[in-house]
């Protein structure tokens, strides 16, 4: 089982479905954030829990909760954002050990923006974080999210500095440059991994 990790922007999903493309058909990715976002759907049990913490202030159209105004209560205060990984974390980690256990493909990848912080580090056999330089990361979020420099600063804050991911990962690729030379980097840990 791969693990990758990175920071916000960093790529790591794009990453990851490279290593799902080299498993040719035997890989499957687990993304934390789609998980998530399917959990929060309208009316499950994450949702009314959400709503019940933050008021009906962050119900967008459709009666779906609206993901930017609850981003931009979280990231703004320690406490909320504490308060919404108690409810959200423990479900999308359940959901991620069900589909390990259930999964029959060769390659299990686990996209995890907090992969470390949340412990699911621990079930992966190699951990690839995904670095990216500052300068980079900041314009491509702008650039494709539309993301505020301060506001994509305050994400920063509240995710391990990319440093110390580093220092705990077992491979490292560098997604700053051209989409050609993650992928060779890719390619190069993959041929490693199955090498040994």
């Amino acid at each position: 089982m791969l693990g990758i990790t990175g920071g916000f922007g960093s790529g790591k999903s794009t990453v990851a479905r490279m290593f799902e493309s080299l498993a040719r058909g035997k890989g499957k990715v687990l993304d934390a954030d789609a998980i998530a976002r399917r959990l929060m759907a309208k009316g499950s049990r994450v949702y009314r829990r959400i709503v019940t913490v933050f008021g009906d202030g962050i119900i967008g159209r459709g009666g779906e909760i609206d993901r930017p105004k609850l981003a931009s209560a979280v990231f703004k205060n320690p406490v909320l954002l504490r308060r919404l990984a108690q409810i959200v974390h423990p479900e999308v980690i359940g959901v991620i050990k069900n589909r390990i256990s259930s999964s029959r493909a060769k390659v299990v990848i686990l996209d995890v923006p907090l992969l470390f912080e949340t412990g699911l580090n621990g079930m992966a056999d190699k951990v690839i974080v995904v670095k990216i330089k500052r300068r980079e990361q900041m314009q491509r979020l702008r650039l494709s999210r539309g993301f505020a420099r301060k506001e994509i600063l305050e994400r920063m804050n509240f995710q391990m500095p990319q440093a110390e991911k580093i220092r705990l990962a077992d491979f490292v690729i560098d997604n700053s440059n051209k989409i050609e030379e993650t992928r060779t980097q890719a390619v190069k840990i993959w041929r490693s991994l199955w090498k040994n």
